[in-house]
């Protein structure tokens, strides 16, 4: 039995990864306004993913999970949602049409601002400043007023959330996703690609399929002029979460209403840490980083503190192991949870084992490996009978370029280029088109009969 569960209880527990604000009294004011707010989704909402993900873990969808490391204030813009949207439908098609799998998208977006760090200090020319830990904390910049965590940020980073939801939600659901535009998602910078030529060539099947299904009468559904679009981000500031803690007037259950998923990051996973308290006790879908330390006994007391009902909807088990290390990491957990009957949706993050340093000083990712790690993992579900459910990327619709590899290679040279990311390096749309496909002709291996 676990203890009674309040918005507060995890205030009593041990923390990891939270600023140290110099006003107690500015943050509590703060935590007030953001408490009185309208909240940024609503509970129906939550439930609706998780119906989705129930699907998901049963083997009848995907989850494509995806978008920036860390949102940026001074990047924020219309065009540079709509193109990372783009990107994301368009993975989205290629891999329905092309397996016959229903996808569930979420977007790492509005709200996915806090990022942890592996040391509280930054030490540059004998100069040690507080860590960059994302734009709802503190600065960029390399000086001490940057560097001073400052609550009105977590104001800022509402409004932002705020905007890019609305904007999100008229994409979905005002005709920027119909099917009929699927030619028009493509992105100028990869016009000329082979993968481009690769993309049109299922776009023009879909197009066959449509103008079919119209000369039939059936052209009118409205699964084909919208879609459902989903938002995520890491529950790291949990001041800031708690804020957003609502209960549902329809189930009395509450809700962490600042997204519709939140999940628990490799180094904030204690089980009898502040994250796991405060997310066991909201009714949304929630993730578990699942990185090679993971023993399988924390696994299996994670799997009884947030998904004691063994919910298939619940949990999501989001393995970032490594290329090196997925052969030999993942197959006891999958094993364990497997004995123990545990319902969970299992998804891949290829990116964070996957992060290395350039000889040019770059951080970096070989796409490469973020491939092979992929492939790893479908074949290790598909070697323990379990089902490879999802993909968790850090992708963006800009022409960046910040992992190596690639249909049309990026180097190590040619890193600098356009470098943009303000924490770790991205996918462009060329990489995510490319893994889409792979996906897409592995999910129809796969997937269950």
């Amino acid at each position: 039995m676990n203890p009674p569960w309040s918005p507060t209880s995890w205030r009593s527990k041990p923390i990891q990864q939270q600023p140290e604000y110099p006003d107690s009294a500015h943050l509590a004011k703060v935590e007030a306004t953001l408490a009185s707010l309208p909240p940024l989704v609503f509970a129906g909402e939550a439930r609706a993913l998780r119906s989705q993900f129930a699907e998901v873990t049963q083997g009848r969808a995907f989850l494509l999970q995806g978008g920036d490391c860390a949102e940026s204030f001074a990047e924020f813009s219309a065009p540079k949602i709509r193109d990372t949207f783009k990107v994301l439908l368009q993975m989205a098609v290629v891999m329905t049409f092309a397996s016959g799998c229903p996808v569930v998208k979420v977007g790492r977006m509005a709200g996915q601002f806090a990022k942890p760090r592996s040391a509280g200090m930054e030490t540059i020319d004998g100069l040690s400043l507080p860590a960059y830990r994302g734009d709802i904390v503190n600065g960029i910049d390399f000086d001490e007023r940057s560097r001073v965590p400052d609550p009105e940020r977590l104001m800022q980073a509402y409004h932002q959330s705020t905007a890019s939801l609305n904007l999100l939600r008229a994409f979905a659901g005002g005709g920027f996703a119909d099917l009929h535009q699927v030619h028009k998602w493509n992105l100028d910078f990869i016009a000329s690609s082979a993968l481009s030529e690769k993309y049109h060539q299922l776009a023009d099947r879909i197009d066959q399929t449509l103008a079919f299904m119209r000369a039939c009468g059936l052209d009118d559904a409205p699964q084909l002029r919208e879609t459902s679009f989903f938002t995520a981000h890491e529950a790291l500031l949990l001041n800031y979460e708690q804020a957003f803690v609502r209960q549902d007037s329809l189930t009395g259950g509450w809700y962490d209403c600042s997204a519709h998923m939140l999940w628990i990051g490799d180094r904030t996973r204690q089980v009898d840490g502040a994250h796991v308290e405060f997310l066991r006790g909201v009714g949304n879908p929630i993730g578990v980083k699942v990185g090679p330390s993971m023993d399988t006994d924390d696994l299996i007391r994670l799997n009884d503190i947030l998904n004691p009902d063994n919910d298939p909807g619940r949990l999501n088990l989001i393995v970032r192991m490594g290329a090196d290390k997925v052969e030999a990491g993942l197959p006891r957990l999958v094993r364990a949870v497997q004995a123990e009957g545990r319902q969970v949706l299992w998804s891949s993050d290829p990116m964070h084992g996957n992060t290395m340093k350039a000889s040019s000083g770059y951080k970096t990712r070989d796409f490469e490996r973020i491939l092979a790690e992929v492939r790893q993992f479908f074949e290790v579900h598909r070697a323990e009978g379990s089902y490879p459910g999802g993909i968790h990327i850090e992708m963006t619709g800009q022409n960046v370029t910040e992992c190596i590899g690639g249909s049309r290679p990026i180097t190590e040279d040619g890193l600098s280029d356009r470098y943009h990311t303000h924490c770790d390096p991205r996918l462009n749309a060329d990489q995510s088109l490319e893994l889409a496909f792979m996906i897409a002709e592995t999910l129809k291996r796969v997937r269950p009969a």
